[in-house]
């Protein structure tokens, strides 16, 4: 599975004129399942966003997680959306190949299996709707943009 991580003041999706989901600050997580991922893979990569330290300390260091955040106070939220696009392969020319990403049916399930993941493991999960056009709007901070892929 991969994820893009971006470290956000604020966020929210939009799906036909409704919000869907918000958070304050916190990551937005745009998350894709590709052929041969498993809940190992969906498990491993929600641990390493729950711990990536990518957000300020006092000093200025990027030296807490989006679950320092929570037990401080602040909002700590993860937005979830998923973003099969991820998984473009552009090698081939100039019209991006998904060939790599999961089947709809299993994409959908490995995505509801990632969020109901990060529900028992975090306080604050929002989402995106799978499948949806969406439109995010998001204050990126930083800008901190991290792309994260685990095997």
């Amino acid at each position: 599975m991969k994820a893009v991580l971006q470290r956000v003041t604020g966020a929210r999706v939009v799906v036909a004129d409704a919000t869907v989901g918000q958070i304050g600050q916190g990551l937005l997580v745009l998350v894709c399942a590709e052929r041969g991922d498993s809940e190992l893979q969906a498990d491993k990569l929600l641990a390493k966003i729950l711990k990536l330290r990518i957000f300020s300390d006092e000093a200025g260091k990027m030296n807490r997680s989006v679950q320092d955040l929570d037990g401080q106070g602040l909002n700590g939220g993860l937005l979830i959306v998923s973003q099969f696009t991820l998984a473009a392969d552009v090698s081939g020319g100039n019209r991006p190949s998904f060939t790599s990403a999961a089947a709809p049916d299993e994409g959908r399930r490995l995505y509801d299996y990632f969020v109901a993941q990060a529900r028992l493991a975090h306080p604050v999960v929002q989402t995106g709707q799978f499948a949806a056009d969406m439109q995010v709007h998001l204050v990126n901070d930083g800008p901190v943009t991290i792309p994260v892929s685990v095997a």
